[in-house]
């Protein structure tokens, strides 16, 4: 029986720079860009959340929403500062991490857990561990497979510990949003809604038919981890070849300033998860899909490595107003960076854009 947790800290960035300027806890944070300068939210502490501020928000739109926030620019530097420490924690515990970004990922203790250590206790010393030694809080999921472990993790934020039994997995999953489980994605979520779907349990209940009729071979499977059924292993080593965010229109559009706001928030969700995992990349690409669907890519390799999402933004930027034409529309926007520096590549992501 394996027994893996997913540890994830609670409002990164932005617990980082409330616990360097005691002057700012306990205060509306939100860590991003300058809103002058088309900046998004990176990170939001948990007082901002309130105001229904979230990552990737246009800065203009954050402060909006909570004029005496406090704006802070991100710091890179520190925050890998920080998750350095905190992975060497983990390692302490297993050499078994996977780490997702830069502030989270998976542990296998499954060699830890006996009778006198049950994976209840491992997790809620490993929170103490990490309180003690930054000063930062962690929430954390435990359970047999990753899948489950993750979304423990995220129920009782922040400060959260939630352990799933063995063989509880169906039970707990069972009553959640089925927009909780993994690889449902807002459209997704939404066409599940559509056909009556609300929970996980919901959907376990539909045949594996029915399912690959509706989403391909993605419908049996995202059953399979409503079930609880998940043997993926805890990997030390991850890599690829680029790493890309886009998203799909919800509606054609030619507006030049729309798709550079557009080619800013992909962006900056490239630079994330770059500078989470301190890459650098040469050369940046621009992904474009018109309203009749043809689809092509521009690219340009730049004489120094760059993670800044400004940097990025501004690469893709050039990029894109060459290909802006009186007429022209666009239904699909992506932007990526490969080339690593480093021989540690991260993966290609795809994040959920609102408002497209």
């Amino acid at each position: 029986m394996r027994h893996i947790l997913h540890a994830d800290f609670d409002a990164f960035y932005a617990s980082v720079e409330q616990l360097d300027n005691p002057a700012i806890r306990g205060k509306p944070v939100v860590v991003g860009g300058s809103p002058e300068g088309r900046g998004v939210v990176a990170s939001a502490s948990y007082e901002a959340r309130k105001y229904g501020i979230r990552s990737a928000m246009p800065m203009r739109t954050a402060l909006q929403r909570c004029p005496h926030a406090i704006q802070v620019n991100s710091n890179f530097t520190r925050y890998r500062e920080v998750s350095r420490k905190v992975m060497d924690i983990f390692r302490e515990l297993t050499p078994t991490i996977e780490p997702l970004s830069m502030d989270e990922a998976y542990l296998d203790v499954t060699e830890r857990v006996s009778a006198r250590h049950d994976a209840r206790e491992i997790a809620y010393r490993l929170k103490r561990h990490v309180k003690a030694e930054l000063g930062l809080t962690i929430s954390v999921g435990a359970a047999a497979s990753k899948s489950v472990a993750k979304i423990a993790s995220d129920l009782e934020k922040p400060d959260g510990l939630t352990v799933v039994e063995p063989g509880a997995e169906r039970a707990f999953l069972a009553p959640l949003s089925v927009g909780r489980l993994w690889g449902v994605g807002p459209k997704t979520e939404q066409r599940l809604r559509a056909e009556g779907i609300e929970t996980i349990g919901d959907l376990t209940e539909r045949s594996d038919d029915w399912l690959k009729k509706m989403f391909g071979r993605n419908g049996p499977y995202m059953k399979k981890l409503g079930l609880g059924e998940d043997d993926r292993p805890v990997q030390t080593h991850r890599g690829s070849k680029s790493v890309s965010a886009e998203t799909t229109l919800r509606q054609d559009t030619g507006d030049p300033e729309a798709l550079e706001e557009l080619v800013n928030r992909l962006s900056h969700r490239v630079a994330r998860d770059l500078d989470r995992k301190g890459i650098q990349g040469y050369t940046v690409k621009l992904k474009l899909r018109l309203s009749d669907f043809t689809t092509f890519t521009r690219q340009v390799t730049l004489p120094e490595p760059v993670s800044a999402s400004e940097q990025i933004a501004e690469a893709a930027g050039v990029l894109l107003i060459a290909e802006l034409e009186p007429g022209r529309m666009f239904r699909l926007v992506g932007v990526g960076l490969s080339g690593f520096a480093s021989e540690e590549e991260p993966e290609v992501i795809q994040p959920r854009l609102p408002g497209f």
